[in-house]
């Protein structure tokens, strides 16, 4: 966001809370800051209990009308520093801008923004820093938009007042604002909960547990088909896999740190045998286990070990969102155990197998983010430097380009997260690479040298592909749900044009599926137009229509999800037709270089 878009989404926003406070008298205010692509601003609206309606989207008009008017009309911000007490008084009333007053620093300047008319009459104020444009009319009144309402508790704080949070998009000009609405339009058909639902990809029952993912058929085929990639080439990049519990004792957390640093996101413990056991929200200490179940030597190393491991994680259930944020799920996790000398060479390799896994899945517009030391941490400063040092090396070795993430490192350790860019051009944080300094220490990990001494291993946490769930969520927004060839859960649909041509469709159908292709023959009922219609509303990739012709000649006629006819054979020929042996290959190539186009 630009600053000359901060500054109007920013001063779109006081204006929107001058227009809600003028046509619902009695409203409080409490914030109201600029955000990407918008603004909100909360709101303690009068109590309905009182006879007042409450405020909700059929109320954007009206609000959205008294903008346009004070834009139109013109008025001045002026900035104004105010004492304590002046400032007290200014917004005595307003309970929100009182908390806010009291709990600044003594001495600290407050500044309040005031709303004046050409006659220097005071209209509106608020508490804020700012800036703002000078005066309203640099604010373009066909630019924005009321987008939502929702519920926001008082500084995030459950047991705080709910207030109501309404947000709005700001643009310079309307040109700007159609294209966000136009994006929006795309983002709500790419919705992964809606393609979810309409695919039936997945489920979430609330009444069962919030935050937990039931994967049915056509997701389950998706997930296979990630899995079993994802395993044949952890094998290929000299990783062993490896399957550990669900629940461990307490004692490996408290050991770990986890529980010091981590507590809020654990989910209480479980007494058993008298002991108490929790169910894990990561895999590190299972696999530490397995390191320190025999003695180590400098030969046996680099370790590296994956895990498809299953793990749960409290999230509040405001934060919960369809695949992205869940409570239960399945991290694509490993961990090197290496030499300190081998350590930049490991980091690399990680960081080139992930670029070589988001290739494979479409993703190319990548960008790295090396996140610094936190304030709660642990570890020598010396480690810290030398441990951001190789990261930032390995980042560069592989031409990527990287922002510093200042303070966004783990407890134990700094890391490269990995930011890809989707088809609509949003940036999703997924592969993390994470140093650690702290869980060799504390689980007393070592190894013996060449020169037989027992020494440090170092430790690599990563996770390149993150969590499945999360990455399906993204997987289907990128696709739109219409998914490359070899991950679609259908891949090819066998359409007979008359019922009479059953026995060939089934025959065609059998040769794909003794070939691994995922195909269905559709022989209900029904005419061949609708088929084919419902077939594209599964996005099944290729849809093969059998008539007498084809019968005859022992073909098949091709036709593509997006409605093309025919596929491209190598040289640039159109084939129209094939036999089922010939598209059985064609299809094959597709799934085996992981072709992305049709």
């Amino acid at each position: 966001m630009s600053n000359r878009l901060a500054l109007i989404r920013h001063s779109t926003g006081h204006v929107m809370a001058q227009a809600v406070t003028r046509l619902f008298p009695g409203t409080k205010t409490a914030i109201g800051p600029a955000i990407e692509n918008g603004f909100y601003y909360d709101f303690a609206f009068p109590d309905p209990a009182a006879g007042s309606a409450p405020f909700s989207a059929e109320d954007f008009p009206a609000v959205e009308e008294e903008m346009r008017r004070i834009i139109t009309v013109g008025q001045d911000f002026v900035s104004r520093e105010l004492s304590r007490e002046e400032a007290l008084s200014r917004f005595a009333g307003e309970p929100f801008k009182t908390e806010i007053i009291q709990g600044l620093p003594d001495g600290e300047p407050i500044r309040v923004y005031e709303n004046q008319d050409a006659g220097g009459r005071l209209l509106w104020a608020d508490l804020c820093r700012g800036p703002h444009v000078a005066n309203t009319r640099e604010l373009h009144a066909g630019a924005f938009k009321l987008m939502s309402v929702a519920g926001a508790y008082w500084r995030g704080d459950e047991k705080r007042p709910m207030l109501t949070r309404i947000y709005g998009t700001a643009w310079e000009d309307p040109k700007g604002l159609k294209a966000h609405l136009r994006f929006l339009e795309e983002v709500e058909k790419r919705d992964h909960r809606r393609l979810g639902k309409d695919l039936d990809l997945y489920s979430i029952h609330e009444e069962a547990g919030a935050g937990l993912i039931y994967w049915h058929p056509h997701g389950g085929r998706i997930r296979a088909a990630i899995e079993d990639f994802w395993r044949t080439e952890h094998y290929r990049n000299g990783y062993e896999l490896l399957y550990t519990p669900h629940i461990g004792k307490s004692w490996l957390w408290e050991t770990s740190g986890h529980l010091g640093f981590y507590k809020a996101n654990m989910y209480s413990p479980m007494e058993i045998d008298k002991q108490d056991y929790i169910l894990k929200p990561m895999n590190c200490p299972f696999h530490i286990m397995i390191y320190k179940h025999r003695g180590r030597s400098y030969r046996d190393l680099p370790l590296r070990w994956a895990e498809l491991g299953t793990v749960y994680r409290y999230e509040r259930s405001g934060v919960l969102h369809g695949l992205l944020r869940v409570r239960g799920f399945t991290q694509d996790d490993a961990h090197i155990f290496c030499a300190p000398e081998q350590i930049e060479g490991e980091i690399r390799e990680a960081l080139r197998f992930s670029l070589q896994l988001w290739k494979a899945f479409g993703f190319t517009d990548i960008k790295a983010y090396l996140a610094t030391k936190p304030e709660a941490s642990v570890g020598e400063q010396g480690r810290w430097d030398q441990a951001l040092e190789s990261l930032r090396k390995a980042v560069e070795a592989e031409g990527l380009a990287y922002t510093l993430d200042p303070g966004g490192g783990a407890f134990y350790g700094p890391k490269i997260d990995l930011k890809i860019k989707d088809a609509l051009n949003r940036e999703w944080q997924m592969t993390t690479i994470q140093f650690d300094f702290n869980e060799p220490e504390r689980f007393d990990m070592t190894y013996v040298d060449a020169d037989g001494r027992h020494k440090r291993p170092y430790m690599v946490h990563r996770a390149l592909l993150g969590s499945l769930e999360r990455f399906f969520g993204v997987l289907i927004e990128h696709y739109g749900g219409a998914f490359p060839v070899w991950i679609a859960p259908e891949q090819v649909a066998v359409i007979p044009v008359a019922e009479q041509f059953n026995g060939y469709a089934v025959q065609v159908a059998a040769e794909l599926k003794a070939r691994d292709i995922r195909v269905s023959a559709e022989l209900g009922e029904g005419r061949m137009n609708a088929k084919i219609r419902n077939c594209q509303g599964r996005k099944i990739p290729y849809m093969l229509v059998l008539g007498q012709r084809e019968a005859d000649e022992g073909r098949v006629s091709i036709r593509l999800r997006d409605g093309r006819q025919g596929v491209e054979l190598d040289g640039g020929t159109l084939c129209p037709t094939l036999t089922p042996v010939e598209f059985a290959n064609y299809v094959a190539r597709k799934i085996h270089t992981r072709d992305q186009k049709l």
